[in-house]
């Protein structure tokens, strides 16, 4: 009878009773990774299993079990009610013939037994000079102790000893030993004392500062545009921590496709290490597509035009070109929003950048008609991690018909507005899975038509991320719930002081989703055109599953009310909800929601559907 080749065999692998133990034996075993991937012969086989002695006992070893046994047993996985053969030890230097008179057809059963034995600790951890420095003893500071972070007595686990030698290493370069080297340990199995003895040899070399810092690679940027953005400086003390900062702040701006910093050896006389950032630009220009659909405000769709780096000192031009209102239970007809951006980073001083919007719009809402020009510019800086405020003056031109009358507005306003976000995302569109983002404005505007008005709009937006794997019932970022609330209000005018695009509306995606957009609050008598208010408030909750690698789902509550008076929590509360899919792109999440009034108005459509990039909030 001629034996199998390929020869097919399952392989069972016992546990130790340490589970990141067998799942470190588990990935080190070859039997087990390639069962299913790759054919083998009989003869091939049997020195898959040899090979997976070492493997193993190496995978013990790492974690201190240096007396521990491997035992594998190969057999013959029985069919039906067969009983199985006697099993053969995988060390045999008979199994090859046994392997090759297996019949065809029948599956080999490889069992691997490990046995943990007695786990070994650190003995003696001893520091030695490398040669060339000296006989000088290695002494540690508190620091540095700190940063090895070994002592006798600990379990003898290779991952340990082999990191604290790194983390050495990195400290003492953190202290401005730019040259300082750690090698790999020697070590010493003491079996009769179940220890392990580790030696390191550490060059710990001169305290040095940084020297001459040039710059490569750059074409269209300008270098002194760099050399004024960097965070280092000749004669700073070398830290790697602090050059990696500056790195990364550079790659921070945008308009490189990689930013790399090396140290440029030999030391000059006066122990300086020189350094070069090396550069290389990223495309200069882009055009992207925009799309978007709601039932409410129905489909907008447009293309943008991006110039970076336009004048060298990583400023930013971008044109954008809309079609609004296609489609709609809000929309009249079809409208435009046109605007260039121009950003200027580090304008004045560093971390403060200027904004510059011009934009012309129309819209044709139910609530009123706007044709539009608004001319903007701000100051946005950055104070701290986490916060940014932002102040400027805005002027706008527009003309307004509601109910059949038309009103031309000039409005002149100074916003401000603070910002905090610790979510730790640097793309918008990426959705959050912790922390918080609070939005805090306030407008001071001046409405020059018949008569002058002068009014206040406060507006306050929050929102913050639970992520349930905290609660030890999913895995990380694969279960969230995510709260926002809004409340704004308007001082120093009533309703009907201000121009309608001022005042403060309700429903759509931003607020209360299942309500058209500004389908909440006030309305005409006898019709769906919405008044607006001077309070206005909303919140939602939203559940956020990740399914399988791309997708997700959603389920929202929303609920808010628009008022005629100053202080917001009054009016009618209108509450939706509803539910959605996301398919995950390396962009960000494409999301699809649909949701329902629950106390729908008279006028009020019965579901909404909401088409767009990235989540609600």
């Amino acid at each position: 009878m001629l034996g199998a080749d390929p020869q097919t065999y399952t392989t069972t692998i016992r546990p130790t009773g340490q589970a990141d133990l067998d799942s470190a034996i588990n990935a080190s075993s070859s039997l087990l990774a390639l069962q299913k991937t790759r054919a083998v012969s009989p003869f091939a086989l049997a020195g898959r299993i040899r090979n997976d002695y070492a493997r193993l006992a190496t995978a013990l070893d790492s974690y201190g079990y240096y007396a521990a046994t491997v035992r594998i047993q190969v057999g013959l996985r029985p069919a039906g009610n067969a009983v199985p053969g006697a099993a053969m030890d995988g060390r045999s230097p008979h199994l090859p013939e046994w392997l090759q008179a297996v019949p065809q057809g029948q599956t080999v059963q490889v069992t691997i037994t490990p046995t943990r034995g007695a786990l070994f600790h650190l003995g003696h951890v001893t520091l030695r000079p490398a040669p060339g420095d000296g006989p000088a003893p290695i002494v540690l500071d508190a620091p540095e102790k700190a940063a090895l972070g070994l002592a006798a007595g600990q379990p003898a686990i290779a991952s340990d000893v082999l990191a604290a030698g790194a983390r050495l290493q990195s400290q003492l370069k953190e202290e401005g030993h730019a040259l300082a080297q750690v090698g790999t340990p020697t070590a010493w199995l003491r079996p009769q004392t179940q220890t392990l003895d580790v030696e390191y040899v550490v060059h710990r070399g001169p305290v040095v500062t940084i020297g001459t810092i040039t710059l490569s690679g750059l074409v269209h940027t300008h270098p002194a545009f760099i050399a004024r953005r960097l965070t280092i400086h000749p004669d700073q003390l070398y830290q790697p921590s602090k050059i990696e900062a500056a790195r990364q702040d550079l790659a921070s701006l945008g308009i490189f496709s990689d930013v790399q910093v090396a140290d440029m050896p030999p030391l000059s006389a006066d122990r300086q290490m020189p350094l070069d950032f090396a550069f290389t630009e990223g495309k200069r220009r882009l055009v992207a597509l925009q799309a978007g659909f709601s039932t409410d405000l129905g489909g907008r769709a447009g293309v943008s035009w991006t110039h970076d780096n336009m004048f060298g000192n990583a400023e930013q031009l971008r044109l954008t070109a809309l079609i609004t209102g296609l489609g709609g239970s809000a929309q009249q007809g079809l409208g435009y929003d046109v605007y260039a951006d121009l950003m200027k980073p580090d304008f004045g001083s560093r971390n403060q950048n200027l904004s510059v919007r011009v934009e012309g719009i129309r819209q044709l809402l139910y609530s009123y008609r706007q044709t539009a020009l608004l001319v903007r510019a701000g100051i946005v800086r950055r104070l701290g991690r986490f916060w940014n405020v932002s102040y400027g003056a805005q002027a706008e031109q527009e003309q307004i018909q509601q109910m059949g009358m038309t009103n031309d507005y000039t409005i002149v306003s100074l916003p401000l507005s603070a910002n905090f976000d610790n979510t730790g995302l640097s793309n918008p569109i990426d959705p959050a899975t912790h922390g918080a983002r609070v939005s805090l404005g306030a407008t001071p505007s001046m409405s020059l038509n018949s008569h002058t008005a002068f009014f206040t709009i406060l507006q306050a937006t929050g929102s913050t991320y639970f992520d349930l794997a905290h609660l030890g019932i999913a895995r990380p970022g694969r279960s969230v719930l995510a709260v926002r609330a809004v409340v704004g209000s308007v001082q120093g005018a009533s309703t009907f002081d201000i121009p309608p695009d001022q005042r403060l509306y309700a429903g759509g995606s931003a607020t209360v989703r299942g309500f058209r957009y500004q389908g909440v609050g006030p309305q005409f008598p006898n019709t769906k055109f919405a008044i607006g208010g001077t309070a206005m408030d909303a919140g939602s909750v939203e559940f956020r599953q990740r399914l399988f690698k791309s997708f997700g789902a959603a389920l929202f509550a929303d609920a808010g009310q628009v008022a005629t008076g100053s202080a917001p929590f009054h009016g009618t509360l209108r509450v939706g909800a509803g539910g959605g899919v996301r398919y995950y792109t390396p962009i960000g999440p494409v999301r699809v929601d649909v949701a329902m009034p629950l106390n729908r108005p008279p006028h009020g459509d019965t579901w909404e559907l909401y088409i767009g990039l990235g989540e609600t909030f």
